[in-house]
């Protein structure tokens, strides 16, 4: 399934499509290049979800939470900066990714073997119009 994203004020519409098309969904699992719009895409899918404060990458924390509207958890990961998978194990990532809360995972190439089968894989890619297609497999 995919989506193209034609300027950036489409973004929301296509969030919340996104977001129709995957329910019952939690792990999400984003691929694309440096600078492909993979945060922006998961900024635009909070705020759809109802997060009210501010989002940002976690490139430094690792993982930020947020609370949805309905006042559940949602976890934002960025594993760019890990060094070896053993991290991963120190901050009990089972927890995050099997525990049933949506979790928006950049860079999950980097704990490709750690991620629940069920995961969304979304891949976000430029196209040569410079939208941006998001794709993903159900």
């Amino acid at each position: 399934m995919n989506i193209e994203i034609k300027q950036l004020s489409d973004i929301h519409a296509a969030a919340r499509e996104f977001i129709s098309q995957t329910g019952g969904s939690s792990v999400f699992a984003f691929y694309g290049k440096m600078g492909a719009g993979k945060t922006t895409f998961i900024k635009a899918l909070c705020e759809e979800m109802g997060v009210e404060e501010r989002i940002t990458s976690p490139s430094f924390a690792i993982v930020n939470e947020y609370r949805g509207g309905n006042g559940k958890p949602i976890y934002h990961f960025d594993f760019y900066r890990i060094n070896k998978l053993e991290e991963v194990f120190d901050f009990g990532y089972e927890d995050y990714f099997y525990g049933g809360n949506t979790c928006f995972i950049e860079w999950a190439e980097l704990v490709e073997s750690l991620l629940p089968e069920n995961t969304v894989k979304v891949s976000i890619s430029e196209t040569p119009s410079a939208s941006r297609l998001v794709e993903w497999n159900r």
